[in-house]
């Protein structure tokens, strides 16, 4: 069954984690690599580790993997093999699963949640890049060469324990449809696939979101869709676009607001409350069913969110026994 319906036919929201690579930066990471958070994988996998078990602590009910970076060409730019490069994917996959198990074991954590899911992380052509160009999409490749370029990674991911694959900061329609198609190899997978955005009506390379999720509602594979690693300010207008032109649920999770900036791995701007309850529960009265954080957020961020999100379900409780 599509896990993603599994938790949504019987909680009203389905909470993510929030930022990973930032989050493993906080603890002393140094991620100044092309990479990211996938040279954590190298280094320190049981930071890694930490992350995925302190967002199921403060309530997510989905892990991410840190495999957003993780490709082949990436990792043979290091001097490693397809088969290490091959393990690393699969580490990244385990260590969240790990991480779930162990939380799940305890049943006080299994009180009014869901079994959290792994989801396996595929990023953006333009993140293998480590431009910045999953913030603009200007790629200049076909959707087969799309396709040929996801296609080893995606096959290592759909092999393990992962219960979804998360395309993630996609720039570009023509991507999301190289994704969308490549997911026919695999029938037995679900993914979701996430636009990064510039601005409240349109996906970082101009196409309108509304019309990307409308290519996408016939993909039977594609379990949900929405926007990633954008300034929240844009979100409620790119919820209420994508309700409009989609049966799927809607994700969505923010980035802080603040802008990278990849010439320095810096970050600019103003951090805006990127994933509070009060902007969580503006999202859900727009549509949105799967909330969460990117780049810059925290813990305690989801915390917020999960202490809102279940007191939804116990009014929608109250309000089903009192029919």
């Amino acid at each position: 069954m599509n896990p993603i319906a599994h938790i949504l036919n019987d909680y009203p929201l389905m909470i993510l984690d929030g930022a990973l690579a930032t989050e493993l930066e906080q603890r002393g990471c140094d991620l100044r690599d092309p990479l990211w958070s996938a040279k954590v994988l190298i280094e320190a996998p049981h930071l890694i580790q930490q992350v995925h078990a302190d967002y199921f602590a403060a309530g997510a009910d989905c892990a991410t993997t840190a495999s957003y970076q993780a490709t082949f060409q990436g990792f043979a730019r290091r001097g490693l093999s397809e088969t290490e490069a091959a393990g690393l994917m699969q580490l990244a996959v385990r260590l969240a699963v790990e991480a779930r198990d162990e939380f799940w074991a305890n049943p006080i954590n299994r009180v009014g949640r869901p079994k959290p899911l792994v989801a396996a992380s595929i990023g953006s052509y333009g993140a293998f890049l480590a431009d910045g160009s999953e913030y603009s999409g200007n790629y200049g490749l076909s959707e087969r060469e799309l396709i040929d370029f996801h296609r080893p990674r995606l096959a290592v991911l759909a092999k393990t324990e992962a219960d979804l694959l998360a395309c993630e900061t996609i720039p570009c329609l023509v991507e999301a449809q190289a994704l969308a198609h490549l997911l026919t190899e695999f029938p037995e997978r679900w993914a979701w696939i996430s636009f990064s955005a510039k601005d409240s009506a349109h996906i970082s390379h101009g196409e309108p979101l509304a019309d990307c999720v409308a290519t996408l509602n016939q993909s039977v594979q594609v379990a949900a869709v929405g926007v990633n690693c954008t300034a929240p300010c844009y979100v409620a207008d790119l919820v209420s676009a994508a309700r409009s032109a989609t049966t799927k649920p809607i994700l969505v999770y923010p980035n802080s607001g603040e802008i990278y900036r990849p010439e320095n791995s810096t970050w600019r701007g103003t951090r805006e409350v990127s994933t509070s309850a009060e902007e969580a529960h503006k999202w859900y009265e727009r549509g949105a069913r799967i909330i969460g954080g990117c780049c810059r957020t925290t813990p305690a961020q989801i915390q917020a969110i999960a202490s809102w999100a279940r007191g939804l379900k116990a009014l929608a409780n109250y309000t089903k026994s009192s029919d």
